[in-house]
């Protein structure tokens, strides 16, 4: 029997990495705008936990809803 997981998953990339642990990610996000009908790009960034510190400035991951680890970081990164 298969395990379903109903965690939220986002792909971005990656915008800073001084943090322990720690990365930022900005996620774009495209949606049709319903009064203009024009497309609308809206980002936002998450702070992920990163255990190794492999990911760097500039690279694309997958980030994965989990666990609260701190305030603000509440993502896991599962990889690029």
């Amino acid at each position: 029997m298969e395990n379903k997981s109903f965690k939220r998953t986002l792909e971005g990339v990656v915008v800073s990495d001084k943090g322990a642990k720690t990365v930022v990610v900005n996620v774009l996000r495209r949606f049709k705008h319903k009064k203009y009908s024009k497309f609308v790009n809206v980002t936002k960034k998450y702070h992920a936990h990163d255990e190794q510190g492999k990911f760097n400035i500039g690279d694309s991951v997958e980030i994965i809803e989990s666990k609260a680890y701190s305030k603000l970081k509440k993502w896991e990164v599962v990889y690029k």
